[in-house]
């Protein structure tokens, strides 16, 4: 892959990468420089980038997020074993993400808003390795098989994360079904 197949590759899915990026970090400083490293790991990694994901670049894209993501938790763990300092995980704020739709009346409007924030913030509440399978199955549409082979985990640990995840969130967000 040449730098500017790489750049089509940013141009084409930058802004899933980045979307992806927010919700997995749920902070934009470091959804910004998980970004950042992503696509500079590519860059380095041009060669192995043609090699592997000639036929899904976005699939590997998101595995290198994933892994620099899951490095920089190992390593944020580490040091505050040694040194407690402010840890990775994100603070309880709810990340908007997107735009409240146009309707017939406000009223509605405050309702789909008000849905959208409590979910988002049933999944930034579930642990990582949950999170992580329901951002990847429903924010970015991937296959089981494709998850599974982006965690390298069998495809049978990714339905039974995704079945435990639902399972949590239906938990957290009875009240809001009941209405």
């Amino acid at each position: 892959m040449t730098v500017f197949e790489l750049e089509q590759c940013i141009e084409a899915y930058g802004t899933e990468v980045y979307s992806f990026c927010l919700h997995l970090t749920g902070v934009r400083e470091w959804a910004d420089e998980l970004y950042q490293d992503t696509f500079l790991t590519a860059m380095e990694h041009i060669t192995q980038l043609h090699n592997d994901a000639d036929a899904n670049p976005k699939s590997y894209l998101l595995s290198v997020a994933i892994r620099l993501w899951k490095n920089k938790r190992r390593k944020a763990a580490w040091r505050k074993r040694i040194a407690p300092e402010q840890s990775m995980d994100a603070p309880g704020g709810a990340i908007p993400v997107g735009e409240v739709e146009l309707t017939d009346s406000i009223e509605t409007e405050v309702l789909r808003a008000e849905e959208r924030r409590q979910v988002q913030s049933a999944v930034e509440a579930l642990p990582e390795k949950y999170r992580v399978v329901v951002l990847l199955y429903y924010m970015e549409e991937l296959p089981l098989e494709q998850i599974a082979s982006l965690l390298h985990i069998p495809s049978g640990t990714v339905k039974s994360r995704l079945y435990q995840a639902r399972k949590l969130l239906r938990q957290q967000l009875e009240v809001l079904l009941d209405e």
